[in-house]
């Protein structure tokens, strides 16, 4: 899944050292499972949480089960939920060797599908995105686990007459990096990404108004301040990736003066303002030239960019702010979201310098490559415990770390040791208050960290500082393999290997593409429907005909937008196969499998076979 490299010789082949980055993103990784909604799966490591969320959405007719929750609270919010997948497949796409290397490739995949399945769900239309389940303010007022929590839960949506481009843009960008993150390891669960990202950048692009005007309840919250422009181009650099359709590169190419993108100079960057990121992809375009007739446009990112960069190491025009310890800060809230996302950014920036053979320009003069990193890593070092406290900012990491972390779930007691039911209230009065360390270890959670002069206080009640988010660990993901795992030489320009080298200029129509001609063809057709407690339901038939002139063996489906139950196949994992009793299907013969929910057909098709 990681892109080819070829070898370079610009940067050290050795891993860091001083800090284990190994065990560090181990850690960081399984924060995710447990921030979890839903029903979780047999593969669950974090043992103390347990399902919940199980009717999210079906006050609405959709089902909004799994995803996850964003920071300490019970609410999935989607903007960062999105923006935490885009990062996450970000620090796979480029350092998915170093996570394999290390053992953990695979927990990160998941932690990306987890989140694009619920993506899937959410996206039930071509123009509609739920784009949040729960309301801030009634979650906030009570202190509940989630498997207990009695709190609203109606959910919340976008779509053409209450738009949201930069909700709907974000997760476009998510589910294209992530449909190149499933591209060699599941195809036909890549494509259905992509499909999803085509129609969702669409839905950006034309129905364009900020997120937090439909949905209002989000704006206390997670407030769309830098408005739409920015996510219309980063989810367009990211289609570019993942289609090489030039119609995005144009895109970026004819609005990136109007958007915003190069005359915007940043200092920051998270789940909020995207124009450092598409600035840092722009000019990797402009590395590895593929701009062509928009060179002078991609140049405004490429200096855009490194005004990033050069501020973000103190030798730019206009620094970022450091605290005395040296690390970066933007606000006293949690601080370290900017931090890890900004620090992504130099490292792999550091990465496509050395492989184009080239140095940061800064008003202090020449930058090499190496210096990026090395600045990254001192970040990276503050948060595991060299800092004025030597306090370790990532729970489980060395022996100093947050013992009172703001987060429901691990300030009380696990569901599966004592399920006895916990009130909205109650809650605050029992565990809250509670003085003590958490009785649950949120292993690998990022707190928001010290204040502007270093100064940290590990107090429940203390949600700047100590409440962690799936945004902070994102970014970090990416920077630790690298630390952790070296570089060995790649060339971290080399595009991913798409199907297709061939560019197209058109327009693209998200609806599926037509297929060419198949020896299997998949015919579905209702069977039967009837009403059952005020509700639908409907059997549909598929017949699965093997059209070649040899045996078909191996066959392996993969089924989509699937609510209920089906006979006549065995799933294994994600896919599903021929039943026990059938070995192969032989030439001009068919199958036949049914299934029963309440939703129109489910999507099939075809992720792998054999003729023999």
């Amino acid at each position: 899944m990681a892109p080819l490299f070829l070898l370079v010789s610009l940067l050290p082949c050795l891993a860091m050292a001083g800090h284990d980055y190994i065990q560090a993103l181990s850690k960081s990784i399984l924060f995710f499972e447990a921030q979890r909604s839903g029903v979780l799966p047999t593969t669950q490591r974090v043992s103390w949480r347990a399902n919940s969320g199980l009717n999210d959405g079906k006050a609405s007719g959709v089902d909004l089960v799994g995803g996850y929750y964003d920071a300490g609270d019970n609410v999935k919010f989607g903007l960062p939920m999105a923006f935490t997948v885009t990062m996450m497949s970000w620090s796979i796409l480029e350092y998915g060797k170093q996570m394999a290397t290390s053992g953990e490739l695979s927990h990160a995949m998941d932690a990306v599908k987890w989140g694009t399945d619920y993506f899937i769900k959410a996206h039930p239309e071509p123009y509609v995105l739920y784009g949040e389940v729960g309301d801030g303010n009634t979650d906030h007022y009570c202190w509940q686990r989630p498997e207990d929590m009695t709190t609203d839960r109606k959910a919340y949506r976008i779509d053409p007459s209450n738009p949201g481009s930069d909700l709907a843009g974000e997760t476009a960008a998510a589910m294209a990096a992530a449909s190149m993150v499933f591209r060699s390891h599941n195809p036909a669960y890549s494509a259905e990404l992509l499909r999803h990202a085509e129609q969702l950048f669409e839905f950006a692009d034309k129905y364009r108004g900020k997120y937090d005007g439909s949905i209002t309840v989000a704006q206390k919250y997670y407030r769309s301040v830098s408005g739409y422009n920015d996510e219309l181009l980063w989810a367009a650099a990211w289609m570019y990736q993942a289609t090489n359709n030039k119609y995005y590169l144009d895109y970026l190419g004819n609005n990136g003066d109007s958007l915003g993108a190069t005359g915007w100079t940043m200092t920051e960057f998270g789940w909020d303002v995207k124009y450092a990121g598409v600035q840092t992809l722009g000019a990797k375009f402009l590395m590895q030239g593929k701009v062509g007739e928009h060179a002078l446009v991609f140049e405004k990112y490429h200096q855009n960019a490194e005004y990033f960069m050069c501020s973000c190491i103190g030798k730019g025009t206009k620094n970022a702010q450091r605290t005395p310890g040296g690390l970066i800060f933007r606000q006293r809230w949690n601080n370290m979201q900017f931090v890890t996302s900004s620090s992504f950014l130099l490292t792999v920036y550091s990465d496509y310098l050395a492989s184009a053979g080239k140095s940061l320009n800064c008003a202090s003069g020449n930058v090499q490559p190496p210096e990026l990193l090395s600045f990254a890593k001192s970040q990276v070092d503050y948060i595991l415990g060299d800092n004025p406290r030597a306090t370790s900012y990532m729970v489980g990491y060395g022996n100093n770390y947050p013992r009172q972390v703001h987060h429901r779930a691990a300030s009380i007691v696990s569901y599966k040791e004592d399920s006895s039911f916990v009130s909205c209230r109650g809650g605050y009065a029992t565990w809250f208050s509670r003085k003590a360390s958490d009785p649950n270890l949120l292993a690998g959670a990022l707190v928001g960290g010290p204040d502007a002069y270093d100064n940290f206080a590990d107090q429940r009640d203390n949600y700047e500082q100590t409440e962690p988010a799936t945004y902070n660990n994102a970014p970090l993901l990416g920077i630790l393999a690298r630390l952790g795992g070296g570089h060995s030489g790649y060339n971290q320009l080399l595009p991913v290997v798409l199907p297709t080298a061939k560019q197209v200029v058109t327009k693209p129509t998200p609806a599926p593409a037509a297929t060419t001609a198949s020896p299997i063809s998949l015919e579905q057709k209702l069977s039967a429907s009837w009403n059952a407690n005020g509700k639908t339901y409907f059997r549909y038939s598929t017949m699965v005909t093997n059209k070649s002139d040899k045996a078909l063996k191996s066959l392996s489906l993969y089924i989509s937008k699937l609510y209920g139950p089906i006979w006549g196949l065995t799933k294994t994992g994600d896919s599903y196969s021929f039943p026990p009793w059938i070995q192969s299907l032989p030439a001009g013969k068919s199958l036949e499998f049914v299934y029963i929910h309440a939703s129109p057909q489910a999507e099939v098709s075809v992720s792998s076979y054999t003729l023999a």
